[in-house]
C-alpha cells in the first residue's frame, strides 16, 4: 500500500530522526571523548602533576617498585605486562589515552605489573597522598577515581570473558573492536589502525599462539571483516566496526557454526 503524500512525508521525517547504528556509535564515542576531555582537564585543576613524554618501549613504572604515585595516560598507549614465577611476560592489558594506570599498587604499597609505553605520548604522574588530599578538598574528584577503579575492574571482567568464552577468531575480532573503540572515544580514526604489538604480543595478550593470531586474521580478510594496508599486515583496515561486532556476538552465542575456529593452536 502506498502512502499518501503527507503521510509519506510523516514516515521519512520519522525516519530522518531515528539515529541509524553509526549516527550512534559516533555520538557514544563523542559522549566518551567528552568525558576523557573534562576528566583531564578536572585532574589538571585539581591536582599536582608531573608531565613526561614517553617513548616507544620506555617503562612508566616497574613491577616491585614502591608505590607512590598513580599514573594517567594523557596521549599516547601503553601495555600492562606481568612476569611469571618462571620469567616468562604476560600482556594482561592495554591503556590508552584518559586510563589511569598503578591502581594495582595502592593495596600492596608495590606495583605488581611493569607499564610499559608503545608509542610516543604524555603520562602524568601524582603522588598519591597529593591525589588524596585534593579528593578529600574536592568530592567530585573523589566520585571520578572512583568510576575510574570500576571502570577498569568492568574491563578486566570483560576480558576475562572474551578468553575464557570466544573462539580464537573472535578473540581477535574482539581486540580490534576494542582498540577501535578506544580510538573512536579519543576522536582518532577508526578505520584504520596500527597495531603496535607484535602477533606474539597479541597472541600473549588474548592466550593464543603467533600462529593462531596470524590464522585468525587472515580467515577475519577472507570474511571481509577486515583488510590490510600494507605487507607487513600492522595496518587494519575495518571497513564496518558494527559487522566485526556482529561477528563476535555471533561467536558468543554459539549461532557462528565454524567450530574448527575454537582451536588456539
Amino acid at each position: 500500500m502506498l502512502l499518501e503524500p503527507a503521510a509519506a512525508s510523516s514516515a521519512e521525517s520519522f525516519a530522518g530522526a531515528v539515529p541509524s547504528g553509526r549516527d550512534f556509535e559516533r555520538a557514544e564515542a563523542r559522549k566518551e571523548s567528552r568525558r576523557i576531555g573534562d576528566m583531564l582537564a578536572l585532574v589538571a585543576e585539581r591536582v599536582p602533576v608531573q608531565r613526561r613524554v614517553v617513548h616507544a618501549g620506555d617503562m612508566v613504572y616497574r613491577c616491585g617498585d614502591a608505590f607512590t604515585q598513580l599514573f594517567l595516560l594523557n596521549t599516547g598507549y601503553c601495555k600492562i605486562v606481568n612476569s611469571a614465577a618462571d620469567g616468562r611476560a604476560q600482556v594482561v592489558g592495554l591503556q590508552f589515552r584518559g586510563d589511569w594506570l598503578g591502581f594495582d599498587g595502592i593495596a600492596g604499597g608495590r606495583y605488581r605489573c611493569d607499564a610499559v609505553a608503545l608509542d610516543t605520548g604524555e603520562v602524568w604522574a601524582m603522588r598519591y597522598d597529593a591525589l588524596l588530599a585534593a579528593c578529600a578538598a574536592h568530592p567530585p574528584l573523589m566520585a571520578l577515581l572512583h568510576g575510574e577503579m570500576s571502570r577498569v575492574i568492568s574491563r578486566d571482567r570483560d576480558t576475562l570473558l572474551a578468553l575464557t568464552t570466544l573462539s580464537a577468531d573472535a578473540r581477535v575480532a574482539e581486540f580490534l573492536r576494542l582498540m577501535s573503540d578506544a580510538l573512536a572515544h579519543r576522536g582518532l580514526r577508526t578505520d584504520q589502525i596500527t597495531l603496535r604489538m607484535t602477533r606474539a604480543e597479541i597472541g600473549n595478550f588474548l592466550g593464543m599462539t603467533l600462529e593462531s593470531v596470524s590464522r585468525a586474521l587472515s580467515r577475519l580478510a577472507r570474511q571481509q571483516l577486515i583488510g590490510f594496508a600494507d605487507g607487513a599486515r600492522r595496518e587494519i583496515l575495518i571497513p564496518d566496526v558494527g559487522a566485526l561486532a556482529a561477528f563476535v556476538g555471533s561467536e558468543a552465542c554459539g549461532h557462528n557454526g565454524h567450530n574448527g575456529h575454537a582451536s588456539l593452536q
